[in-house]
């Protein structure tokens, strides 16, 4: 089946996938768009398992502070070079998890974070499973893992705080 420029570039724009691995997989689906970007999904799962090992010593500290001030966050993220930390698209997880801060009020990064003796709803109370507040079908996870695949490197949220006034 013959792929066209059109169909990668489409895929491309949706997953971040090369270019010759978005043909390749368009190749493997004839031609199926959808089932493409859900193969590459799938495979960016399987890399960044196979990242989580690594270490993350480099990253960014990214700040947002809501119009009127009176509520703000900050958040480290890591990732294991500062070539990647200053890629956009480095830079757009940093700011989109930032907002999840500030907009979801986490608790905690993981489930693994929580005490023992504290019961919460893990999907409310920790940031890597609450829903992405600009998809909600995705999570914090979901979209890390994406950028992973994108980067080629393990990526790591550290530590979060938010700031609100009053409490």
């Amino acid at each position: 089946m013959q792929i066209t420029a059109t169909a990668v570039k489409e895929l491309r724009d949706k997953t971040g996938a090369g270019i010759l691995e978005c043909r390749n997989v368009l190749q493997e689906t004839q031609g199926d768009v959808d089932r493409a970007t859900q193969l590459l999904r799938e495979r960016g799962i399987a890399k960044a398992e196979k990242k989580q090992s690594r270490s993350t010593d480099q990253g960014l500290v990214e700040a947002y502070i809501h119009p009127g001030g009176r509520i703000g966050a900050m958040v480290e993220l890591n990732c294991e070079t500062d070539f990647v930390a200053r890629t956009p698209e480095f830079k757009e997880l940093a700011h989109n998890i930032v907002l999840q801060v500030v907009g979801s009020s986490p608790q905690f990064v993981t489930q693994e974070d929580v005490p023992p003796d504290v019961k919460v709803n893990s999907e409310e109370a920790c940031l890597l499973q609450q829903p992405f507040i600009k998809d909600p079908r995705k999570t914090i996870k979901d979209i890390i893992i994406e950028t992973v695949a994108k980067v080629g490197e393990n990526v790591r949220v550290k530590r979060f705080s938010r700031f609100e006034l009053g409490n």
